[in-house]
């Protein structure tokens, strides 16, 4: 069983299809999907989406960096509503994004340091985002660490540096397609080597970041979670571990992290 921990199922790519592609997600084996929320309204979205397969769905609240120009007290407000539910499993997507700056660099780490203390308040673990902004991350992370219960580095794609400084904090890495890149994941396939078993998780991030090196190549750009399988065996042959064992420890992550019940245990270590 796999649990991919990053899903934008809210996406407008998936209107036309989007019991098709949980059912063939479910198909592949990958039996839980945490929708992610990016904005008070997609957030709401998500929740919904989750009440929907209740089973096999939860959610996250947050705003991402990219919409945190919008962000105000009612959006707080509105955020610490939607966590009541006991489908949303974590705040974010949240964090800094200065490679883009949709969004101007004060109002995003207002909005982010915002987030860090709903997390903290409401005892619920961080979906967090950064690009090109490690040094500000750091520097608003590492001083509340202690207060959080847990956070996970959404879709890492950084630097050996970054990752020790992760790692330090007792950080969970999500890995996504990036690996499966020939062009742009040369470093990723050697730094997750590094990354503990017990520190791992696996995300498809759809239907952005559509494995590239898969065989036959599906039919468009879209990326959907059903391509789990084949990331994590991607991910596993560059830890030098067998799928298998790579599904078993990232499902047993996500379950600890989300608070998810827990159904799957480990059989190897190996």
């Amino acid at each position: 069983m796999l649990v991919d921990i990053g899903v934008n199922l809210t996406s407008r790519q998936f209107e036309a299809d989007r019991t098709a592609v949980i059912q063939r997600a479910l198909e592949a084996n990958v039996q839980r999907m945490v929708v992610t929320g990016t904005s008070v309204a997609d957030s709401q979205k998500a929740l919904i989406l989750a009440q929907e397969w209740p089973d096999r769905l939860t959610a996250t609240a947050g705003i991402h960096p990219h919409d945190a120009k919008t962000f105000d007290d009612q959006s707080c407000d509105a955020l610490g509503h939607l966590i009541e539910d006991e489908l949303v499993v974590a705040i974010g997507e949240c964090g800094l994004d200065y490679n883009r700056d949709y969004s101007p660099r004060p109002a995003q780490i207002a909005c982010f340091e915002a987030q860090i203390d709903l997390a903290i308040r409401s005892k619920l673990p961080l979906f967090m985002h950064q690009r090109d902004a490690h040094d500000a991350f750091l520097g608003i992370v590492e001083p509340r660490r202690a207060e959080m219960s847990a956070g996970v580095v959404h879709c890492f794609t950084g630097t050996s540096r970054e990752l020790d400084s992760y790692l330090d904090l007792d950080l969970y890495i999500g890995i996504t397609g990036w690996i499966c890149d020939e062009r742009r994941g040369g470093t990723l396939r050697e730094l997750v080597k590094r990354i503990p078993q017990d520190r791992i998780l696996v995300e498809t991030d759809a239907p952005y970041l559509m494995p590239r090196d898969m065989k036959p190549k599906p039919k468009g750009r879209r990326n959907e979670p059903c391509f789990l399988p084949h990331i994590v065996s991607v991910i596993a042959e560059h830890m030098g571990i067998s799928p298998e064992v790579l599904a078993a420890h990232s499902t047993q992550n996500a379950e600890v992290f989300f608070g998810l019940s827990n159904d799957f245990e480990i059989s190897s270590t190996s």
